[in-house]
Order: structure tokens, then sequence, then C-alpha cells
């Protein structure tokens, strides 16, 4: 939402991240109240979060304030909002890697989960600092964290945590960001209002389409995003693209090898007509 806001309408990176923030206020507890209902929140795994994260999310709000609004000032968001994008392409990534690898072993009970609370608070603390100053982060940079310190911790269970803990962290740096004034409440009321419905729409479609298209798509819009503001020029970003979808092009057959799949299918036939007859017979 916040690239869109500065590359579609031309709102300063400043205005568009704390417009976003507060609009993520409003948004946000749905699908928490949603994940405390199914059970696949980690209670004293969030209070933790929450006491590194809260806190540094007001902070980041405060140094995003000092950074200024000048238009040098602005540039210097720009990069800093394009790192974190990158850095949220990357994260996704790699948690895309490991659920293929091992997806299929993270079968924890969300209670039995034995807290770690040091390295807790501080992924809480490196989290909300990325989110008060750019708003992006807890989606994706703390889940991939998360992942790594709990790596028993189921997937739903991985994102309803990390979804409850965003709430308070959300609202610290939203409140930051209306204490420090970067806030345009026309901006922010326009997100409110079509966010809502869309927010129920897109649950719908998510709820149908399957993730390996949906995410992939994410995390492509996300990377480019990205790219664009750490100055990377229009041609530039065009050619690095293209190759990135060539590469994930011949990745997807390397792993799907559909001309093996292809060529076995006659031999998998002659092999059950065959074997057919011969079923019942003595060794």
């Amino acid at each position: 939402m916040t690239p869109m806001l500065i590359l579609l309408f031309g709102i300063k990176p400043s205005t568009a991240i704390s417009s976003d923030l507060v609009a993520a206020v409003v948004m946000r507890p749905i699908g928490a109240v949603v994940h405390l209902h199914k059970g696949t929140v980690n209670l004293p795994l969030v209070g933790w979060l929450c006491l590194g994260s809260v806190p540094m999310a007001f902070f980041g709000a405060y140094v995003l304030n000092l950074i200024g609004d000048s238009a040098s000032a602005e540039v210097n968001i720009e990069v800093a909002l394009g790192a974190a994008l990158l850095l949220g392409a990357a994260a996704m990534i790699l948690r895309f890697g490991l659920d293929r690898r091992y997806g299929n072993t993270r079968q924890g009970v969300v209670k039995g989960v034995v807290v770690r609370p040091v390295r807790t608070v501080m992924i809480g603390m490196i989290g909300g600092l990325i989110v008060g100053m750019t708003s992006v982060g807890s989606g994706s940079l703390m889940i991939v964290m998360l992942l790594f310190l709990y790596p028993m911790l189921g997937a739903n269970q991985l994102v309803g945590t990390d979804l409850t803990q965003a709430v308070p962290l959300t609202a610290a740096a939203a409140l930051g960001s209306l204490a420090f004034g970067h806030v345009e409440f026309g901006v922010t009321l326009s997100l409110i209002i079509g966010s809502v419905p869309a927010v129920l729409i897109g649950s719908l479609v998510s709820s149908r389409a399957p993730d390996r298209y949906v995410r992939p798509a994410i995390t492509f819009v996300i990377l480019a995003s990205g790219l664009k503001y750490v100055g990377v020029g229009t041609t530039a970003l065009g050619w690095i693209l293209c190759g990135v979808l060539l590469s994930a092009a011949v990745a997807w057959l390397a792993y799907v090898k559909p001309w093996q799949n292809g060529a076995s299918l006659p031999l998998d036939d002659d092999v059950g007509t065959l074997r057919a007859p011969l079923e019942g017979r003595p060794d």
C-alpha cells in the first residue's frame, strides 16, 4: 500500500508511511480475532514480542520525524523504504524455501512451544524499529526470524502469533506518527474506506487461489518496488525483472521436470498392464 501511495499518487514517502500505519490499525485486528478464535496464537510469545516491538515502533516513528521532510530527507526515506522492501522480498523467498523443505516437520502445538524471552524480545525490537520507520516488515521479516527461532511452530500458528502481536505494534507506530505530525487524514480515511471491503474480497479470493501463485506475485511486486526506491533506473529495472522472471521459470522447470513426468507415463502404464495378469501367481 505504501509503494502505491508514493508511485501512483505522488504522496510524500513520510506521509505515505504514516498514513498507511494508521489505516493498518483498523485492518489488522480483524485477522487477529480470527486466529485467536481458532486457537493459533501463542499469547506468551505475543507478550515477549510486544515488549520489544511496541517501544521500538514508537521510536522508529520518532526517527522518521527526525529525518525531516526536505527533498533530500524524502529521498533518504525512499532508500530506507526500498531496503526494507528488498529485505521483505528476500524474507518471503527464504520463507517459501524453508516451508518447502521443512514445512511437513513443523508440527509443534502452539501452547507447547517453549518461549525464548531474550531472543524473542530482540526480534520484536528489530521488527518494531523497521515497521515504525517504513511500515514494512511485520508480516515478512518478523515471521522469518520467528521461523528460525521456533522451527517446530506450524505455519498457521506462526502467522496467527505474528498477526496478533502486529496489532499493538502497528498501534504504537501509528501513535508515534500521529504525535509527530506525518499523517494525512484525508489519505488515511480513503485507505480505510477502500481497504475494509477490499480485505473481505481479498480473503474470498485468497481462500480459493493457491498460495503457490499468490505469494510469488506479491513477492515480485515488493521486489520491483524496492529496487525502484533504492535508485535503480527504469530500463535497468525492466532488465532485472525480466531476468528474475526467466530465472524463476528455469528454477521451476528444474524442480518440476515436466519432461520426466511426461516420459514416465507410458512406462507406468506398461508396468501396470504387465502387472495385472501376473497378480495372484506364485513366486
